[in-house]
């Protein structure tokens, strides 16, 4: 059960509707539609001399969000304003759901703001159209193959070299990585590889799929007139709509898309245990790689 809906406005402010409090805010929420798997849109071939058909693709439409809110503050028109505000027509808003399960957060753009003005119980309905129709866990998950683990984080004072040294994070040189992937759509990948040295030739790899994603560095040479080497970073992300690959060298962006042999596929997660590992020509060890992603979800 949903217990709490947070508005993100433009300008960054937060409106915290507390279903079962409306009277912190003035504003009573008394139904939200739109929070189920959107629908989609499925296109097939007609078999010429059989039934049925042949399925060719889908995609997912735009979901549509539907607020229905009631005043309930003692001046009504200060609560309608406040919506006016957080609900800025033809803008672009963040909404976040938060139930004793989850945390999802969502974006659209308000498409229109009907109110009901000269009712004795002022109401108004909200439409938010979502083009990415996908909710996302609240916060990113990471995954180190190989890298610095960061175990904990506070603030200290050490003024004694008598005391036993205190680990704050973890060294870890594992090409493969088990994750975990809870969310019931398939997702995007941002990869990071940093050179600690020199290395030839990247592969990046789902075990379970085969698919591949392998980076030819003697291109990035090319590209940027330089071997990638020590302090460089490629950057690669996957999610659809968000796509590049990048290098990060000086404090300055080089697109290298490129650089990508035509033969790769583009990784996601999907649903249950996913196995990536990476390999290079040379210099394997040299690596340093992690993932980021965050989790999805069809419906609330």
């Amino acid at each position: 059960m949903i217990k709490q809906v947070n508005i993100i406005n433009p300008k960054n402010e937060t409106l915290e509707l507390v279903l079962a409090d409306p009277y912190t805010t003035g504003i009573l929420v008394t139904d939200i539609s739109g929070l189920a798997p959107p629908k989609s849109s499925i296109n097939y071939q007609s078999l010429a001399t059989g039934d049925g058909g042949l399925f060719a693709s889908a995609r997912t439409e735009p979901r549509n969000i539907v607020f229905s809110l009631r005043m309930v503050d003692t001046d009504a028109e200060d609560a309608r304003v406040k919506t006016y505000e957080f609900f800025p027509v033809k803008k672009e808003i963040t909404m976040q759901f938060i139930s004793n399960k989850r945390r999802l957060m969502i974006t659209g753009y308000v498409e229109s703001h009907e109110a009901d003005i000269f009712s004795s119980e002022e109401s108004t309905q909200i439409s938010v159209l979502c083009l990415d129709p996908w909710f996302y866990e609240l916060g990113d998950v990471q995954t180190v193959f190989s890298g610095i683990k960061p175990l904990f984080e506070f603030p200290f004072s050490n003024e004694s070299l008598d005391e036993p040294m205190i680990e704050f994070g973890e060294i870890m040189r594992d090409t493969r990585a088990f994750l975990e992937y809870k969310g019931d759509v398939d997702t995007g990948v941002y990869i990071n590889i940093y050179f600690e040295a020199a290395a030839e030739d990247i592969w990046i790899f789902n075990e379970q799929t085969q698919e591949m994603m392998m980076i030819n560095t003697a291109r990035i040479a090319e590209l940027t007139g330089k071997a990638v080497g020590v302090d460089d970073n490629i950057e690669i992300c996957t999610v659809p709509g968000k796509k590049y690959i990048r290098l990060l060298r000086s404090n300055t962006y080089t697109n290298i898309i490129s650089a990508l042999e035509r033969s790769s596929q583009w990784l996601v997660l999907r649903n249950g245990t996913n196995i990536f590992g990476f390999e290079a020509r040379s210099g394997k060890n040299n690596l340093l790689v992690s993932f980021t992603y965050r989790t999805q979800y069809g419906g609330f």
